[in-house]
C-alpha cells in the first residue's frame, strides 16, 4: 500500500491530471462590486499630466520675458518645474544630510524626489504608473501598438535581463558621482552659473533638439509603441531608484491561493511581465502598483494590495495616499520657506541671454 502511495505522488502525468482536476473544482466566485482602480488611475496620471503641462507652459513663459528683455508678459518662476532636475534633488538630499540646510537653489527638486521616493517606499513604486509624466506617456504609446497590431512584444529572456540592468547602472553612475561629491562642492555646483539656469538650459535642450537628440528620442518613441514601457524598464534610472525603494514597502500586490481560479488573466494584464499567478506576494522591483492584474483579476478577493499580507488597500486609498503624500511634503516645504529658489530677476537677466555659452562646471 506504501509502494502503491509513492508511486502515484511520482508519477509526473498523475500530478498533472491532480492538478488539473483541483483547478477545474475552484468555484469562480465573482466580485461583488465593479473594479474602479483603472478609472482612479487614468485620473490620476491626467490630473498630473496637466499639472505639468501647466508648470511648462508657465516657465516657457518666465523665460521667455527674459530672452526678450522684459518684451514679453512677466510671470512669475514656477517651482514644481524642479521636478524635472532629479540630479540636482539627489545632490541637494545629500547636501540636507550632511549639512542639515536646505539649499537656496533648486530646493523644489529634492522636496518633489522625496515625495516620490515617500510615494514608492509606502505604495511600492506606485509614482511610475499613477503619476509619472513619462509612465503615462510610455503606457499610451504601448497601449497605441496593442489596439494597431492588436499585440505588444516582448524581448527574450536573455536579452530583457541584461536590458534591464541597464537602468541600475546609470542610477548607480549617478549615486556614485554625487556620493564622492563633498557639501563645499555640490554648493559650489549649485551656485555657478551653470547650476543656477540648469533649469532653463533642459528648457533650451527639449525646444531645440540636436539631431543626434531627436533621432535618439524618436527611436525610444517607437519602440514604446511594440515593446511595453522601454523606456521605463531598461533606462530610466529614476524609476530603478524608486524601485529599490519599493522593495523595502510594506504594501504589494498579494494572491490567495484559495480564492484564485488559476486563470492567468493577472500575468496577461501585467505591463511589467511579471508570472503574477505563479506568486503569492508580489515583491518585485519592476511591479508599480498599477493595480492592471487587480482589474483583470476576476474572483472576489483573489488579488489585492494589501500591507504585510494582512490589510487591503483600495484603489481609493491608494490615491488619497499618494494625494497627501505629495501635497503634505509641498506645503511643509511652502510653510518652513524652502520651495522656492532664491534667485534674483537680476541674475536671470544677466545669465539668459548668455546661456549658449554657459557650460558644465
Amino acid at each position: 500500500m506504501a509502494t502503491s502511495s509513492l508511486n502515484q505522488t511520482s508519477n509526473p502525468v498523475q500530478n498533472a491530471i491532480a492538478t488539473e482536476e483541483t483547478r477545474q473544482r475552484k468555484q469562480l466566485v465573482r466580485k461583488k462590486s465593479r473594479d474602479y482602480s483603472q478609472n482612479l488611475r487614468m485620473m490620476a496620471q491626467g490630473a498630473f499630466l496637466l499639472l505639468n503641462i501647466f508648470i511648462g507652459l508657465q516657465f516657457v513663459l518666465f523665460v521667455r520675458f527674459f530672452e526678450t528683455g522684459g518684451q514679453s508678459a512677466h510671470v512669475s518662476r514656477p517651482p514644481g518645474v524642479e521636478g524635472w532636475l532629479p540630479i540636482a534633488g539627489l545632490m541637494n538630499l545629500k547636501y540636507l544630510l550632511v549639512t542639515g540646510n536646505v539649499s537656496s537653489v533648486h530646493p523644489a527638486a529634492m522636496y518633489l524626489l522625496l515625495s516620490f521616493l515617500l510615494m514608492s517606499l509606502v505604495f511600492h513604486k506606485a509614482f511610475c504608473s499613477w503619476l509619472c509624466p513619462v509612465g503615462t506617456l510610455s503606457e499610451a504609446l504601448w497601449k497605441f501598438g496593442h489596439k494597431l497590431f492588436k499585440k505588444n512584444w516582448s524581448l527574450p529572456r536573455f536579452v530583457d535581463l541584461p536590458l534591464r540592468s541597464l537602468k541600475y547602472l546609470l542610477l548607480g553612475f549617478f549615486l556614485y558621482a554625487i556620493g564622492g561629491m563633498t557639501a563645499a562642492a555640490i554648493e559650489a555646483f549649485t551656485m555657478s552659473p551653470y547650476g543656477l539656469v540648469a533649469d532653463i538650459k533642459m528648457l533650451h535642450f527639449f525646444l531645440n533638439l540636436s539631431t543626434t537628440a531627436a533621432v535618439t528620442l524618436s527611436i525610444l518613441l517607437i519602440l514604446s509603441v511594440f515593446l511595453q514601457n522601454f523606456w521605463c524598464r531598461y533606462l530610466c534610472p529614476y524609476g530603478a531608484l524608486m524601485g529599490l525603494v519599493a522593495l523595502f514597502s510594506p504594501a504589494k500586490i498579494t494572491r490567495d491561493k484559495d480564492r484564485c481560479i488559476d486563470c492567468g488573466k493577472c500575468t496577461r494584464a501585467c505591463p511589467s511581465l511579471l508570472k503574477v499567478d505563479q506568486l503569492v506576494t508580489v515583491s518585485s522591483a519592476e511591479c508599480t502598483s498599477c493595480m492592471e492584474c487587480v482589474a483583470a483579476c476576476p474572483a472576489e478577493g483573489a488579488l489585492q494590495i494589501s500591507v504585510l499580507r494582512r490589510r487591503p488597500v483600495s484603489a481609493a486609498a491608494l490615491t488619497a495616499g499618494l494625494a497627501v503624500l505629495f501635497f503634505g511634503i509641498i506645503g511643509y516645504a511652502v510653510l518652513t520657506g524652502s520651495w522656492d529658489s532664491h534667485i534674483p530677476d537680476v541674475m536671470y537677466e544677466r545669465l539668459i541671454p548668455q546661456l549658449d555659452r554657459l557650460s558644465h562646471p
